[in-house]
């Protein structure tokens, strides 16, 4: 009964793998320098640039010409030109080493006709006389062939052509036609090619309300009750009822939004005066272009500005403007603070909006994304189970989309992404889907949704600079039904740092940009800025061509984590558990000294206690010492993988089927009557906070821990380092001094404290917790 669960694990558990890359191998060609995470991919490369000359076919003397790329049994067409000799196509074709069933490549050129294309002429390749190109070799130069009739005679015409043996490492890999893709539409090969996104700049605007003047309410005999209604896009807040009952209100209230460049939206106030319940006039409005609005990197104020309120009245069935009032604001893009659109457990970018305040790279970040294994079948096409599979990574502003394997439950993708780190405390987020976008799924294929079949989250800091990580990584979704394994997918890792002392440098930075000490935003004010920004990262992404859908957008940016879930709840709360164990264990230790458990140990603490009474000054180099040895004793036994998704720690194996139902109900509810419905979302919206808190201090436990752990390498030398020099500086300096030394620091008057987090609260901060590797 007890095999089951070690099964389970064995099942969800990363494996090491030996992919037969470039990175490390004794002996490196040319490509494995620049290419070396990747399996190499052997492909035949076929330009087609233009023709001259051609004949004409037609009655009328006219030709509609176009190419066919013919290798055994496949096929790629260019698009043809109506009536034209002289056309230029300029496609590039490849079709994979692997695939190839033939010795001959045959480029025809054709005719476009109604009934049955005609031949014009041809040109023929022996695969064994092909060259092979290496980049960063140049582009093989295209050459003018004469074409030939069937019979191997000389027609007119001539068509230019560069042909070349290469692998995905080329230039034209990306936007070439693929054989592997030979069953998909033309409309569809857009969908299936491999693409690099960036997000939008996002920026925090700040529109401070104080006061307006000179309002006109069309009821005079009462005192009005005024509000400021603010909306950017689909963003709306509003001010409170100013308390001043007047027609000079005053509010000093700020409202923060989210906007991102190209700015696109501008910036609506109205003011309004509340006539009744649910009835409300509008006094006035402001219209409020954001390219015009000052941008702040720091915290020194911006100048106010007075704005005129454009009152809309219908004069004979026209609308005619009038200035008739003022509003005073204080409106500033903020370019110092962070706009976070990721859950601030795993962000994989913390630098601020300006561009100005970014400090220098320390190091890149490489993720080969080699294939994956034993993928679900995500739909059925022709009676079958198919399943149509690319990769999506988001790291910083740079989201990477592979290309759509067809069709294949063992895709192989080898392609290599780069990516500029600033931070090493950061995530990387990787995720695997099934493309609904290919035809051949059913009439509305095109339309259905991605569907997701996992992901995988990498935190850097845990990675040691320059070793290649080759891991396959469990594809573990959640259902109704309970925890599934989708696949595994093969990822090759290596983070490189180009500065050792910047990134140790960065152990002591704030995590965030200072502006979020010196003016911090609230908990539930960072969770509505969250949502508005994922909101318009999708929204832009999806306008891409091919567009990165919602739904994807959406998983990659965990925008239900903040969701009530009992067993998310659960595992917070055994998370602490676990962290408190060490305490507990240490406490029941104690207990047996005091009971004489064991009398030589309860004699040499005896002994000890004797030495520290006696000495004061021994008692805190003792301690760093004795931390120092654990962690030096726990070097043997550091972890030599990157985190993965835990099934245990998630608490996903074994919760209940009624806890899943609840999890992935809608939200409101729909399996209650109101009265019931309406307490049980309220019960949601409020457990998920505490869960949130929960996980907080279970994160900061974590953290303590992995001070000795080794997950964090770098960090646990920065600490181990510091806990040596801290024993040896304190044995050599009286207990006196160093005691009277921290007392006066730490009753320091407020004018020599800084409002930045010290040095050991950032440093603490930046340790790694399990929160990346919760499912």
């Amino acid at each position: 009964m007890q095999r089951a669960p070690l099964a389970h694990s064995h099942e969800f558990a990363l494996k090491e793998t030996s992919p037969n890359i470039g990175a490390g191998a004794v002996t490196r060609d040319k490509l494995s320098c620049t290419y070396d995470l990747v399996e190499q991919m052997q492909y035949l490369y076929v330009r087609v640039v233009k023709a001259m000359d051609l004949p004409a076919k037609d009655v009328t003397g006219s030709l509609d010409p176009y190419v066919e790329v013919k290798l055994g049994n496949f096929k790629g067409l260019t698009k043809h030109f109506e009536k034209k000799s002289n056309p230029e196509w300029n496609q590039v074709f490849a079709f994979s080493k692997d695939r190839i069933q033939a010795s001959v490549l045959e480029v025809i050129v054709k005719d476009k006709d109604v009934i049955s294309d005609d031949f014009v002429g041809r040109v023929w390749f022996d695969l064994n006389e092909i060259p092979r190109r290496v980049p960063p070799d140049s582009p093989l130069a295209p050459q003018w062939y004469r074409l030939e009739d069937r019979k191997g005679a000389k027609a007119k015409g001539e068509l230019m052509l560069a042909v070349w043996m290469g692998t995905q490492a080329d230039e034209a890999f990306p936007d070439s036609w693929h054989s592997d893709a030979a069953t998909v539409g033309s409309e569809a090969v857009a969908n299936i090619r491999s693409k690099v996104y960036l997000s939008p700049k996002l920026w925090y605007v700040r529109v401070n309300v104080i006061e307006a003047q000179d309002l006109i309410p069309s009821d005079k005999s009462r005192y009005p009750e005024v509000f400021v209604k603010v909306n950017l896009g689909s963003q709306f807040m509003r001010t409170r009822v100013s308390q001043s009952k007047s027609i000079n209100p005053m509010w000093n209230e700020d409202l923060m939004l989210v906007a991102a460049e190209p700015f696109e939206e501008p910036l609506i106030l109205t003011v309004e005066d509340r006539l009744g319940p649910n009835k409300d006039e509008i006094l006035g409005r402001c219209v409020i272009p954001l390219h015009i609005v000052q941008r702040r990197l720091d915290h020194k104020p911006v100048n106010t500005r007075w704005f005129n309120l454009e009152k809309h009245m219908v004069v004979e069935g026209q609308k005619e403007t009038k200035f008739a009032s003022k509003i005073h604001l204080r409106v500033c893009l903020d370019g110092g603070f962070h706009v976070l659109d990721e859950s601030t457990h795993y962000s994989s970018d913390l630098r601020p909006t300006a561009k100005q305040l970014w400090k220098p790279s320390i190091g890149i970040l490489e993720v080969g994304i080699i294939s994956a294994l034993g993928l679900m079948p995500m739909k059925t096409r022709e009676g079958r189970g198919t399943t149509d599979a690319y990769c999506v990574a988001k790291y910083g502003q740079k989201w990477i989309r592979t290309r759509t394997i067809v069709d294949s439950f063992t895709p192989q993708w080898n392609e290599q992404y780069t990516w500029e780190v600033f931070d090493p405390c950061t995530v990387i987020t990787i995720g695997v889907f099934d493309n609904g976008r290919v035809q051949g799924g059913g009439d509305k294929a095109g339309e259905s949704k991605d569907s997701r079949i996992g992901k995988v989250r990498i935190r850097l800091s845990t990675l040691e600079a320059d070793r290649v990580y080759t891991h396959s990584y469990p594809l573990l979704v959640l259902h109704t039904s309970g925890l599934k394994k989708t696949g595994e997918v093969q990822l090759a890792v290596r983070f490189t740092s180009s500065s050792f002392i910047n990134m140790l440098y960065m152990y002591s930075q704030p995590l965030l940009p200072k502006m979020h000490y010196i003016h911090p935003l609230s908990v539930i004010q960072l969770d509505s800025l969250r949502h508005q920004a994922m909101q318009i990262v999708s929204m832009r992404l999806s306008r891409a061509e091919p567009p990165l859908r919602k739904e994807v957008i959406e998983y990659m940016l965990d925008v239900d984590s903040h969701m009530w879930s009992m067993r998310r709840s659960k595992a917070n709360f055994f998370r602490i558990m676990k962290v408190l164990g060490g305490l507990i264990a240490f406490g029941r230790w104690f207990d047996q000294i005091c009971n004489w458990k064991n009398p030589i140990t309860t004699i040499l603490i005896h002994v000890l206690f004797i030495i520290l009474a006696l000495y004061p000054e021994l008692i805190l180099p003792t301690i760093f010492l004795y931390l120092f040895l654990i962690g030096i004793w726990n070097f043997r036994w550091r972890p030599r993988h990157p985190p993965h998704m835990d099934t245990r720690l998630s608490h996903a194996d074994a919760a209940h089927p009624d806890e899943l139902d609840e999890e992935f109900d809608s939200f409101p509810t729909s399996r209650s009557p109101d009265i019931v419905r309406m307490r049980y979302d309220r019960l949601r919206s409020i457990a998920g906070r505490v869960q949130s808190v929960v996980g907080d201090l279970g994160t900061q436990g974590e953290r303590f821990r992995s001070l000795l752990s080794w997950r964090d390498p770098r960090a646990t030398t920065l600490f181990l380092t510091f806990c040596l020099v801290a024993a040896i500086v304190l044995y050599v300096t009286p207990f006196q001094v160093v005691s009277l030394l921290t007392g006066f620091y730490m009753l320091r008057h407020p004018r020599f404290r800084r409002r930045l987090p010290s040095v050991p609260l950032n440093f603490f901060r930046r340790m790694p917790a399990r929160s990346d590797s919760m499912l």
